[in-house]
């Protein structure tokens, strides 16, 4: 019964620097390669990023679902005041708090979104690693 056997498995992808402050930013990174489950989600920005109290920027994780319709958050980070990350080390986002959220299917698209909030702040843009376990 190999298949019942645990497995995790780590999506990565290389997602694109948002120079525009206020420009969203929507990319593919992967799909799930099984029915799994999110265990964590980390963004590793190519410089820092140094978090606004009004005026910031917003990075999830979005399970687009098999159909590419979906739209259900999986993880987030905002960066708002006195949340920071420095280049070229790794930041995890907080998943979410519902547990249904973090379930993937077989074949289901990953998006990773970069949002302003207010006028916005740039993003550097950098990798995005998910890690998944087989349930």
């Amino acid at each position: 019964m190999a298949d019942a056997a645990p497995l995790q498995r780590v999506i990565e992808a290389d997602v694109p620097a948002v120079s525009t402050a206020g420009a969203t930013d929507d990319t593919v990174i992967g799909q799930a390669p099984f029915d799994c489950t999110v265990t964590s989600v980390e963004y590793v920005p190519e410089a820092a990023i140094t978090g606004a109290a009004t005026n910031n920027r917003a990075v999830s994780l979005v399970n687009k679902g098999a159909d590419g319709a979906g739209s259900t958050t999986v993880a987030t980070l905002t960066f708002g005041s006195g949340t920071n990350a420095a280049a070229n080390d790794d930041r995890d986002l907080t998943l979410s708090g519902t547990a249904a959220n973090l379930n993937l299917a077989a074949g289901d698209t990953l998006q990773w979104r970069s949002v302003p909030n207010g006028t916005g702040m740039a993003d550097p843009g950098g990798i995005v690693r998910v890690t998944v376990e087989r349930r």
